[in-house]
């Protein structure tokens, strides 16, 4: 359905648009420092350390920031900016603002004095390997404070997208990239000039600088819309409870997504040297469709969705919803083929460097296979969860993340250790885990709104599938003729699996890469 826009309302899919191109920019300068510091440090003891003691501050930050907090604070804000106004709203910020840097600094203090009993508890079997586990401690206290900044970066960026603002909070992850890449190198080289263990304190120092910068970028956008901080605190205000209303199943729901993680970590932990490596980097590439397309579709559609609901507009959030999940799925599904296919060359041109070896290289891309197989469902959750908040409804994404665990675990046992495919068993597992929470709470929402447009939807996955399948015959042709060079076979490949599945959209009929097309022309005229 094609219209003109209400003014002040850009169409999600234009918006999505301004995210994905400004968190694509971020992930290729993520990707950056990944290659960086693998080179520097290769699938090692230190690099081990680094990445185990990210998770635990990572993990907050989803409870407390990015994750639950932004689809809690998103939902009421839009609604308070829709009813009563910027006045309203930007008080409403200032009391979440104030509130959090309460509780997280607490949190904080607190998760520096456990630090020894948190990794001990996440990656059991570093304790086997010499250094390794006190090495890993001692870096979690040091990047802890990481919440803090990360958590005021994510209000910040929740005000700006229900103010219809994606450009800059979507490309402050870019300066957190660049500020941690350019820090952790510069004060890594600074502690330890041949980059062994005494380096990782420069690079968690250096991630601490990249959290600031994420935060402060996105402060003279704020200013412009309005926002002034106020030094108010007031636990009994009506939209502060309902945002902690909506937040305490969110932290819950999170929660149980990050322990998936932490389960993959605790298996991945008695793997020896490097498997922990090789998990993260192969999940670092498959962020990057995810976080372009669909965390940029779910960014994009929660404000709008939650005008829509606020309205009582019903018919337009479910058009919205499923012209959100098809583009999603439009979009990951040609990537997933893609990096299956790819995979051996995309991690020999992106990491094998320095210290990276071949055998490293040849066991990320095995994790990489495997978690390209749940990539469409992993990106299509980005969009429909936040959606139930919409509803005032954060218990539903908390419940099917809570089974999640379950699967999780069980799948990670029978994967990685009966089947005996260790590291990547956990990529598979993390796959399943992935599908079938997208088809719980597709169902789940079927059932509240009473349809989803689920013909539609299933004959446009097929049809994308198909153009997906022809893309890869045709790379994998590509792939044969040219793998006696790593980069030309990876950009032949990729430039014919482009042409072709664009093509063979075409002759498909897929009506999403016209609308996909409009909009990049900036012709687009899509009501949201």
């Amino acid at each position: 359905m094609s219209a003109i826009q209400p003014t002040g309302h850009p169409s999600v899919v234009r918006s999505a648009r301004t995210v994905g191109l400004a968190v694509l920019g971020s992930r290729v300068l993520g990707l950056v420092r990944e290659l960086v510091l693998a080179s520097l440090f290769g699938a090692s003891r230190e690099f081990d350390a680094f990445v185990t003691a990210f998770r635990i501050p990572n993990l907050l930050r989803d409870l407390f920031a990015e994750g639950a907090l932004s689809a809690a604070f998103v939902t009421t804000f839009s609604q308070k900016l829709e009813k009563e106004g910027d006045k309203a709203a930007f008080r409403l910020a200032n009391l979440v603002l104030n509130g959090l840097f309460v509780v997280l600094s607490i949190i904080t203090l607190v998760g520096i004095l456990a630090a020894p009993w948190l990794v001990r508890m996440i990656a059991p079997g570093f304790a086997a390997i010499p250094g390794k586990l006190e090495l890993t401690t001692r870096l979690t206290q040091i990047m802890f404070p990481f919440l803090l900044m990360v958590a005021m970066a994510a209000l910040a960026m929740g005000m700006l997208n229900a103010k219809h603002r994606f450009g800059v909070p979507a490309s402050a992850s870019m300066m957190f990239n660049i500020g941690s890449l350019l820090g952790s190198v510069g004060l890594a080289y600074w502690f330890d000039p041949k980059f062994g263990a005494a380096a990782m304190t420069g690079v968690a120092l250096g991630t601490l600088i990249g959290g600031a910068a994420q935060w402060l970028v996105q402060v003279p956008t704020l200013h412009a819309v309005g926002y002034r901080y106020e030094p108010i605190l007031d636990w009994h205000d009506e939209g502060f409870r309902r945002v902690v209303n909506l937040l305490g199943p969110s932290i819950l729901g999170a929660a149980a997504v990050q322990i998936n993680v932490f389960v993959d970590n605790w298996f991945a932990s008695y793997f020896g040297n490097g498997a922990v490596t090789w998990l993260n980097c192969s999940f670092r590439l498959m962020q990057f469709p995810i976080g372009i397309f669909g965390v940029a579709l779910g960014v994009a559609t929660l404000p709008t969705a939650s005008a829509h609901i606020a309205r009582g507009e019903v018919d337009l959030f479910r058009k919205m919803l499923a012209r959100s999940i098809r583009l999603a799925f439009f979009l990951c599904i040609p990537a997933a083929f893609g990096l299956a296919l790819l995979a051996g060359p995309i991690i020999s041109v992106v990491y094998q460097h320095g210290r990276f070896d071949a055998g490293a290289a040849a066991q990320t891309a095995l994790c990489l296979r495997a978690f390209a197989i749940g990539l469409a469902g992993y990106a299509a959750i980005k969009v429909i969860a936040p959606t139930f908040y919409a509803f005032g409804d954060s218990r539903t994404p908390m419940y099917v993340a809570i089974f999640s665990i379950v699967v999780n675990a069980g799948l990670d046992y029978v994967f990685a250790v009966v089947l005996k495919m260790e590291t990547a068993g956990l990529a598979l597992a993390t796959s399943c885990v992935a599908l079938v929470n997208f088809f719980l709470l597709l169902l789940l929402m079927r059932r509240r709104i009473g349809r989803i447009e689920g013909r539609q939807l299933l004959i446009a996955t097929l049809r994308i599938t198909g153009a997906a399948m022809a893309m890869s015959a045709a790379a994998w042709g590509a792939h044969q003729l040219l793998a006696f060079n790593r980069y030309l076979d990876l950009a032949g490949s990729i430039t014919v699996a482009v042409v072709v599945f664009g093509a063979s959209c075409r002759l498909l009929r897929v009506a999403e890469l016209g609308e996909l097309l409009g909009v990049l022309r900036f012709k687009g005229k899509i009501v949201s």
